[in-house]
């Protein structure tokens, strides 16, 4: 709110507390339309004009009014949830236990495409608002998300573990080698991790505390799923530009039906996971190469 409204919604009144003139906001001073506009133009909930509009005896005052109570109570709820997602990490905190890494992965369940691995070192002091498991949020929230994330984190890594190591290790041992190698690159070595689902990462040997869905629970895995996210559909972006047959764009490289039936048109690309499509292929399937100068590297 501005300055010059300040001034016109402002009544003094004459009162006084400990020698100091006190004065309130009068929203009666301003027409349904201004108030509307403060509304729009404020982020949040303006605490004063919700209070100031108690009082406003006007029906339309009185939706607006209700209008900033739901937003309020939304609010409320929001913080809650967040100061819930943090408990973890504060708990371990107050243990002496940190540096607290928070770890989860994107794209196990594909066709086509690499495992992605995040590692976040989260402060504990301050909250990231919005901070919620990445299937959660729409693609715009989850790449503003990131980006907050990758300004207030203490530490933070991304690594991948290519379509060749989900051939030779499988899908779980890809996705533990990405991992490692996410906790490898921290420039913040961490003593505890949070890990989503519920196996440990093997080869570890950081105490860890496992937590099924996790990313919706636990700030610095919620963090990290994000993290992971973003970045693996940005690879697949990346992959459609190489093959705009298979629609990896949109689907990122899981099985759609329309992906499916590209790949039993078309046949598959080097980036698709062979145990993965077994079932799709046969013998008389083209196979596509790779474009001169394609890389994924991440």
């Amino acid at each position: 709110m501005s300055t010059i409204q300040r001034k016109v919604c402002y009544m003094w009144q004459g009162l006084s507390f400990r020698g100091r003139i006190l004065c309130f906001m009068d929203t009666t001073k301003l027409t349904l339309a201004e108030i509307g506009r403060l509304i729009k133009n404020t982020a949040g909930v303006d605490r004063e004009l919700h209070d100031a509009l108690r009082n406003d005896d006007r029906i339309g005052a009185r939706e607006f009014f209700h209008v900033l109570s739901r937003r309020l109570e939304c609010e409320v709820v929001e913080a809650c949830r967040l100061r819930a997602m943090y408990e973890r990490e504060e708990m371990l905190a107050a243990r002496g236990v940190g540096p607290v890494a928070g770890l989860d992965e994107a794209g196990r369940g594909p066709l086509a495409g690499p495992v992605v691995a995040a590692a976040v070192v989260l402060p504990v002091e301050r909250f990231i608002p919005g901070l919620n498991d990445s299937k959660k949020l729409s693609p715009a929230r989850r790449e503003q998300t990131a980006a907050e994330i990758c300004n207030q984190a203490e530490a933070w890594a991304i690594a991948v573990a290519s379509v060749t190591e989900i051939e030779r290790y499988n899908i779980l041992g890809a996705t533990f080698l990405a991992m490692r190698r996410a906790i490898r690159l921290l420039s913040v070595p961490p003593r505890r991790l949070l890990v989503d689902g519920n196996l440990e990462i093997r080869g570890i040997h950081i105490p860890q505390s496992t937590l099924v869905d996790g990313d919706a629970k636990c700030a610095s895995i919620a963090a990290a799923s994000i993290l992971a996210k973003v970045w693996r559909d940005r690879l697949m972006v990346r992959c459609h530009e190489a093959f705009p047959e298979y629609g990896f764009d949109r689907n990122k490289g899981y099985g759609t039906r329309e992906h499916c039936e590209d790949i039993i048109r078309f046949g598959p690309t080097p980036i698709h996971r062979g145990q993965f499509i077994a079932g799709l292929i046969s013998t008389r399937t083209p196979k596509i190469a790779i474009p001169a100068g394609f890389r994924l590297n991440g």
